[in-house]
């Protein structure tokens, strides 16, 4: 059966960009600067005052070919504030709960002229979110069938004085956006979904960071083998894994235990871009693309990890 397509894809950051040891200096971090320099990260983003997680998704969306509009919005946050941009304030003075529902969704609608895109939500998967949000503008281009694309859309900020640092990995603010499509978008190469699944373990919710990163290692072999029977396909049929950009040590651990080269690993952006949330595929995609390194026939495994504790894959095929 005919799957959906990835199209054109974008991404922006937080604005300000630090040294590991200027966050270390400020607090922002808790492993030491040599620690997380020998887990691949040199620096990472942050917004500055006054900048908000939908600032982070027009950065990203106002890079996409929009012009044709599009039939519904998927967009996802995985921190629950930032599925509001609300005056929270208003809130507080007045008591009335509307100030706590102004959805990023429908303004990115009104503000990018998308006037007849439906949208939908997703704030409860954790950094796989972006995976999610693919899986459902599948469905929904399946289910639809005069529905052509759908804008899918991750974007987070942590809060001001949080710590940027999760289970040993060092945090970037970010939001990356895409156009899944029913057809190649023309001009683009073609990325053929071909299959996505994911596993919820809902009682992790409070494993703490080594207990996260223990369930990493059992967890994710787990997801990759299941997707793959899913698509009928083993690790002997995958070209490239693009991961999230955690610890360069935990793929390696992971590629061993599938019997994947590593050096199909494609996690380059992890010195310069570090772990931005939800957004780690699109860059790291994107990143494969710009590297000419793809060929048609080649597929592509997408994987992440979040907290949930969720752990979602996507298959991709190249096909021209």
């Amino acid at each position: 059966m005919a799957r959906a397509f990835i199209g054109d894809m974008a991404y922006s950051l937080g604005a300000t960009r630090y040294e590991l040891a200027e966050s270390a200096a400020a607090g922002r971090l808790c492993s030491s600067p040599d620690d997380l320099l020998a887990a691949g990260f040199a620096r990472h983003h942050v917004c500055p005052p006054g900048d908000g997680s939908y600032d982070l998704a027009r950065g990203a969306t106002d890079r996409l070919p929009l012009n044709d509009g599009v039939d519904a919005i998927v967009y996802n946050t995985c921190l629950p504030q930032n599925g509001s941009i609300g005056d929270l304030a208003a809130w507080e003075a007045t008591g009335d709960v509307k100030h706590l529902m102004e959805f990023p969704a429908g303004h990115l609608q009104t503000d990018l002229g998308l006037d007849t895109a439906v949208v939908f939500g997703l704030t409860q998967q954790g950094c796989t979110g972006m995976l999610g949000a693919l899986r459902l503008a599948d469905a929904l281009l399946a289910s639809e069938p005069e529905w052509e694309r759908v804008l899918c859309v991750s974007a987070d900020r942590f809060p001001p004085g949080a710590r940027y640092e999760q289970s040993y990995n060092v945090i970037s603010d970010g939001a990356a956006a895409c156009l899944v499509t029913a057809r190649p978008a023309p001009g683009t190469r073609g990325l053929r979904l071909v299959a996505t699944h994911q596993i919820t373990n809902g009682g992790l919710h409070t494993a703490s960071d080594d207990e996260s990163v223990g369930t990493f290692f059992s967890y994710v072999p787990l997801l990759v083998r299941q997707t793959l029977a899913r698509a009928g396909l083993t690790t002997a049929d995958i070209d490239w894994v693009v991961p999230q950009n955690t610890n360069r040590h935990a793929w390696r651990i992971v590629a061993g235990l599938l019997g994947i080269d590593h050096e199909r690993v494609w996690q380059r952006t992890l010195p310069d871009v570090a772990h931005a949330i939800s957004a780690d595929n699109i860059i790291n995609l994107s990143s494969l693309l710009e590297s000419a390194e793809l060929r048609p026939g080649q597929r592509i495994l997408l994987a992440m990890a979040g907290h949930g504790l969720n752990w979602q894959a996507t298959v991709v095929e190249v096909t021209a």
